[in-house]
């Protein structure tokens, strides 16, 4: 039995979450709020044959199926002071929060320590820290124009980022001797199948992170703002703000928003708005590094994924990380049909993003002797990075209708239609540099491509019921979603999904005062993606993309709640 599981992954959790406030005096209170979640995940990889060389088969007769256990705990408080100054609102804050993430590799093997191979291992892991302080100062004035309301204040954020290594048998390449593998080793002491074939090193499904992969990287930055809200006149309403931010690592920058609405008379108003933007590349898309095992139609492959300051990525000539930045544009109105209880909202927009982070496609060693090295030291076969590889621009259209009726003495029915038209493409050329421009096809490869513009529905459309009566109530929602591609480098199965509807039901009864009883079905009619042309099921092992998703492959679900409120 070679199957897999294939879906959502086991998760086990628990949360905790508080919220306080206290008055102080009569204009000011000290508040609180944070939370505390644990969740233990459970997924697994593709299944390991015995006829492959990862599988030491006198371990595993009959393969086996790698686990991935994870351990992640969310950590976050937030304390503050607010109140009332002199006519000013203030609010002087401080938010802490902490994300951290362990692997814990189970029913796999390190098939080059063979007979002395453990059966679980510690693979390490990563956690994210940031504080942010933010002091906040409002008012507004009633008798300046037809109301003025003016904001500033300041932020200062600090976040860090780290890497822990696992245990020396999650990641090492053994010799027949039981010894690391190094550059000096020769090829005769390599651990190698039946078939003379080499054996990777590290614990089958993800190898855990090295000790070279280890870091502890922070950065910190500081920011002020000005908000000024004006009224003008009764109808028309004008918006400015301004923002200058300074990073440690990437410098300071200056973004500016305008906006403006107008009413025409009280059941209709035209907006639009205007922007410049700035995003720093996250700590992780700077300095995370690893290598996992991946699967390329079918085949699998060590990847080391690198940042961009290290040797692999100079010698390729992947250039070192930048700012995002942007320009985005929108506008739209409002309207409501009293006579006809209807209310209408219409929103365009467009937004191009410069010097876009995405992952790169995979590079091999070739020829270069000195990349050759590199790689077996990483115990990778192949290298991705992030990079600054293109420009982009999203365009679309929001709408909104909604309905309200009453039926009867004491029923409401509310139908809502909202509906998103988008489409982001690549703007310009590949940016690559001069050592990369014979292999811009990889730098950003045709599954980037895809997974940029087309592998996410391009049209969404909700249509709701909410009727609600007495002491029963009832939800029926139908959502459509887009067309949508299979995201791979192979032309031929560059498959198309066609649009479906997924349908939604429940309904609602109040037992008794504070207590409701609900049942339902999430996707009532049992609705599935069309199935994977057979070149991208994976040896039979994927019947619905696992690239490119609508709505997932779950299938119906039904629930019934039980809900008190105290």
């Amino acid at each position: 039995d070679f199957n897999m599981r294939v879906g959502q992954s086991e998760i086990r959790g628990g949360k905790f979450f508080m919220n306080f406030e206290y008055p102080v005096g009569q204009n000011a209170a000290v508040y609180a709020f944070g939370g505390l979640s644990a969740r233990d995940g459970l997924a697994t990889g593709f299944y390991r044959l015995p006829n492959q060389e990862r599988t030491y088969s006198p371990a595993f007769p009959n393969g086996f199926l790698p686990e991935i256990h994870t351990d992640v705990l969310d950590q976050s408080v937030a304390v503050g002071i607010r109140g009332k100054v002199k006519g000013w609102e203030t609010d002087f804050s401080n938010t802490f929060g902490r994300n951290s993430f362990r692997y814990n590799i189970r029913n796999t093997n390190n098939a080059t320590l063979q007979n002395a191979t453990p059966f679980e291992f510690d693979a390490g892991g990563f956690a994210f820290v940031q504080n942010t302080t933010n002091f906040d100062l409002r008012r507004y004035y009633d008798d300046i124009l037809s109301g003025l309301n003016i904001a500033f204040g300041a932020e200062y954020r600090l976040e860090g980022y780290s890497i822990n290594a696992g245990n020396e048998d999650s990641y090492a390449n053994y010799d027949v001797n039981g010894e690391v593998v190094t550059p000096t080793t020769p090829d005769s002491q390599l651990v190698r199948d039946f078939f003379g074939r080499g054996r990777p090193g590290g614990a089958q499904v993800f190898p855990g992170f090295r000790p070279d992969n280890e870091l502890n990287e922070l950065r910190n930055s500081a920011a002020g703002y000005v908000d000024i809200e004006a009224d003008l006149t009764d109808a028309f309403m004008v918006n400015v703000a301004g923002r200058y931010e300074n990073y440690s690592d990437f410098g300071s920058t200056s973004n500016v928003k305008a906006a403006a609405r107008y009413k025409v008379g009280s059941n209709l108003s035209f907006r639009a708005a205007a922007s410049t933007g700035f995003r720093a590349p996250s700590l992780a898309q700077i300095y995370f590094n690893s290598t996992s095992t991946l699967f390329v139609d079918g085949v699998p492959f060590e990847v080391g994924t690198f940042s961009n300051n290290s040797r692999i990525a100079r010698i390729l000539g992947i250039p070192r990380l930048k700012e995002e930045t942007s320009v985005s544009f929108s506008a739209g109105f409002t309207a409501v049909i009293p006579s006809a209880n209807l209310d209408i909202t219409v929103d365009a927009f467009q937004v191009d993003i410069d010097d876009r982070v995405v992952l790169t496609g995979q590079f091999a060693p070739g020829d270069n002797a000195e990349l050759q090295k590199l790689f077996a030291q990483a115990n990778a076969e192949r290298a991705t990075f992030f990079a600054n590889a293109i420009d982009t621009r999203t365009q679309g259209i929001d709408v909104v209708l909604s309905h309200n009726a009453r039926l009867g003495a004491n029923a409401t029915l509310r139908t809502s239609l909202a509906a998103t038209f988008f489409k982001t493409e690549q703007q310009g050329d590949v940016k690559t540099s001069p050592e990369l421009e014979p292999v811009k096809d990889t730098y950003f490869d045709e599954t980037s491509r895809i997974f940029l513009e087309e592998a996410v529905p391009r049209t969404k459309a909700n249509l709701t019921f909410s009727l609600n009566a007495g002491k029963f109530s009832a939800f029926l929602r139908n959502v459509y979603f887009g067309e949508v591609t299979e995201a791979t480098n192979t032309l031929a199965n560059q498959q198309v999904f066609g649009a479906k509807v997924v349908t939604d039901l429940s309904v609602g009864y109040q037992l008794l005062q504070g207590l409701r009883l609900s049942i339902g079905a999430n996707n009532l009619l049992d609705v599935y993606p069309d199935e994977s042309i057979p070149a991208n099921q994976g040896s039979a092992q994927f019947l619905y993309s696992r690239r490119s998703q609508q709505f997932g492959f779950q299938g119906r679900f039904i629930f019934a709640r039980l809900a008190l409120n105290l």
